[in-house]
């Protein structure tokens, strides 16, 4: 007998309804920064666009954007950005995605930048996320999981790895002279906006993980990658540093990504934003098998700053 259309689309529904529903995730950035930074928002490719590639977020602002189901993709914070009123195109000093507007329209951040890396509902049914210093550093971030498990673990299902993460304090005073990036105001004064990685500063395959040292057999961690990870001991600070640096949480939760999530790392504004933790060093240098990196005053601090930022996750993990 000849079923009515009616009668079909009844069936379709409840079928639907049946089925599990596809998980997505919010994620809620904030922006702790003595001055706006920037947004930027990639998504990973065959992955569906988020609605926004980026925006601008004014200080103690925060935002919300959907990203469904099985996304992945990155996002960062851009800085010290302008519109060129003879072009109207739109730059960033650190974290420029080179569109010409605020949105990214499908390009990912210059180097040096601080990244957020995500992975909704991948192996296992797990989100995979990280905070990344592999392509250098321009402001503090941290991520933190919202929801069931987003505290500190949701049992045998992550293995304990859902978890806050990332780098909380300013490394860009402290950052090793031959990885500083300088930014120059209109007054001539000039300071530390960003740090850039050993890849990006010297791009041999010894720092950037490629040919013969393309594999986690032979590309180890150098003195420049142990400058970030001492001070960011839960982010990424080399291609290989999987171990200490993943983070997973069961699917279906969200995130909160906080810019400069320091108490104290609004206090600085103006044209050359630096989030406060690490302060520029005295001077004091030190030579490591050719790589040149700051000691004294500056060691202490960022011994000081991976004291900060282990206190600081935790005390989150108890909220």
């Amino acid at each position: 007998m000849a079923r009515c259309p009616a009668h079909v689309a009844l069936c379709s529904l409840a079928l639907l309804l049946l089925l599990p529903a596809a998980r997505s995730a919010t994620f809620m950035m904030t922006n702790n920064c003595g001055y706006t930074v920037w947004p930027g928002l990639l998504s990973g490719a065959g992955t569906a666009p988020l609605s926004t590639t980026g925006f601008a977020l004014a200080h103690g602002a925060s935002a919300t954007v959907d990203a469904p189901a099985s996304w992945s993709g990155r996002m960062w914070a851009r800085t010290l950005c302008a519109t060129d009123a003879a072009t109207g195109k739109f730059t960033c000093a650190t974290g420029d995605c080179g569109s010409g507007s605020v949105q990214c329209n499908g390009a990912g951040a210059a180097p040096p930048a601080t990244l957020a890396e995500f992975t909704l509902d991948g192996s296992g049914g797990l989100d995979f996320f990280d905070v990344s210093l592999v392509d250098g550093y321009n402001i503090p971030m941290l991520i933190v999981p919202q929801g069931a498990g987003g505290s500190g673990g949701n049992g045998s299902a992550d293995s304990g790895k859902c978890m806050a993460t990332g780098c909380l304090v300013d490394l860009n005073g402290a950052c090793p002279a031959d990885l500083r990036v300088m930014a120059t105001s209109t007054s001539g004064a000039g300071g530390a906006v960003a740090c850039r990685s050993a890849c990006e500063a010297f791009g041999t395959p010894q720092y950037c993980c490629s040919g013969a040292y393309g594999n986690p057999n032979t590309c180890r961690p150098s003195t420049y990658s142990q400058f970030f990870k001492n001070a960011c001991p839960r982010a990424y600070s080399y291609a290989y540093d999987d171990s200490t640096s993943t983070f997973t949480c069961a699917t279906g939760i969200s995130y909160a990504i906080t810019f400069c999530p320091s108490t104290t790392s609004g206090k600085y504004s103006g044209e050359n934003p630096q989030a406060a933790g690490v302060q520029p060093t005295n001077g004091s240098m030190a030579y490591l098998g050719g790589e040149q990196l700051a000691t004294g005053a500056a060691s202490v601090k960022a011994a000081r700053a991976s004291q900060l930022l282990l206190a600081a996750l935790a005390a989150v993990a108890l909220l």
